[in-house]
């Protein structure tokens, strides 16, 4: 347990600009320290904008108090840390949602600004995703909560399209440690890239599938923890359970009547197959959707390659090599088009 002491301090060189509390931790375990805060990218901050949260640096051995929750963040506030070199600012974690909620109704204008370099830029909406996914995750049926999801994929979409190399360095900033929210950020992300590469280029059309991709296992919150990650092999009554979350997840969507039609499809036809053998509906070549086709490759390629408890993770040439298998049954010419897509060193 973390024990704060505050000192209220006035910095001499900085007083014209800023009030720093200096709160020192009665720990000399540095993960521990920094397991009570999150950290956040200095670019993220919009300039003149007042925050819902502390901004802290951390010193090495400590977290300081660098700008309080009521205090605008300025040029000025900003140049001086450039000046001192801060690569990382912090917040506590008590305040995660309220810095979330902040990204969210910014995110345009983060993806807008020219002093913004391409890697974060794409590096905030990757880290915002998965902040996101939790109170999706949370609560399903909140359609507060299916609104962020699609307004978050909407202005991804909309910068992808912008070019500036952004699926690429997408693809670059992807965590492969499995979280259900890591997992489905990086189908959102492998099936906006697959979709494009394969000549889908509307917005629209581009919006709902990565809505639906996003979202493609919400039904696994009806899926008990213990089934969900169990190291070992699953049960028939276990297995028959996790084949449930497809129609369970267009049962919760449903609730908010809120995404577009075409986006419940990659929810329910994820682990479709082309051969007959997936399901929840045991769909067979064109009769599945290209959504479904599509997430169902993402989908699996980055179960494949993300380390799990119960097994390691592939590489993506073998994971790759692996899915040419036809009794898998994913389309072979999307599969083709995906694995020219990864290219090398994937």
């Amino acid at each position: 347990m973390l024990v704060f002491s505050v000192n209220r301090l006035k910095s001499t060189a900085l007083s014209d600009i800023m009030t720093m509390e200096k709160v020192e931790l009665t720990t000399h375990n540095d993960h521990e320290i920094l397991s009570a805060f999150l950290p956040i990218y200095m670019h993220s901050l919009r300039l003149e904008s007042i925050l819902d949260f502390d901004i802290y640096i951390y010193t090495g051995d400590r977290m300081v108090l660098f700008r309080a929750s009521h205090l605008p963040f300025t040029e000025k506030v900003r140049e001086n840390l450039i000046e001192r070199d801060v690569k990382r600012l912090y917040i506590s974690r008590e305040h995660r949602r309220q810095y979330q909620k902040y990204i969210e109704s910014n995110i345009n204008n983060i993806l807008d600004d020219p002093h913004v370099d391409a890697f974060t830029k794409v590096s905030i909406i990757y880290d915002s995703a998965k902040e996101l996914l939790k109170d999706v995750f949370a609560d399903p049926v909140k359609g507060e909560n299916i609104r962020r999801s699609q307004d978050l994929v909407e202005s991804t979409v909309m910068y992808i399209l912008g070019g500036q190399n952004a699926l690429h360095n997408m693809l670059r900033v992807m965590s492969f440690d499995y979280s259900v929210y890591t997992h489905s950020v990086n189908v959102c992300t492998f099936a906006l890239a697959l979709a494009s590469a394969s000549g889908i280029e509307k917005s629209q059309k581009l919006i709902e599938l990565g809505t639906g991709a996003i979202l493609h296992d919400i039904g696994k919150v009806k899926i008990p923890g213990e089934i969900l990650y169990k190291a070992g092999p699953l049960n028939q009554s276990e297995m028959n359970q996790i084949r449930e979350h497809p129609q369970w997840g267009v049962e919760l969507v449903s609730e908010t009547d809120l995404i577009p039609p075409a986006s419940y499809i990659p929810i329910k036809q994820h682990h479709e197959r082309q051969n007959g053998s997936g399901y929840p509906d045991h769909l067979q070549g064109d009769d599945i959707h290209p959504f479904g086709k599509i997430v169902a490759i993402a989908d699996a390629f980055d179960a494949m390659t993300t380390q799990r408890i119960y097994r390691g993770a592939k590489t993506s040439f073998s994971a790759l090599k692996t899915m040419f298998d036809y009794e898998l049954g994913y389309d072979p010419h999307l599969l083709e088009i995906f694995t020219r897509l990864m290219g090398p060193g994937r």
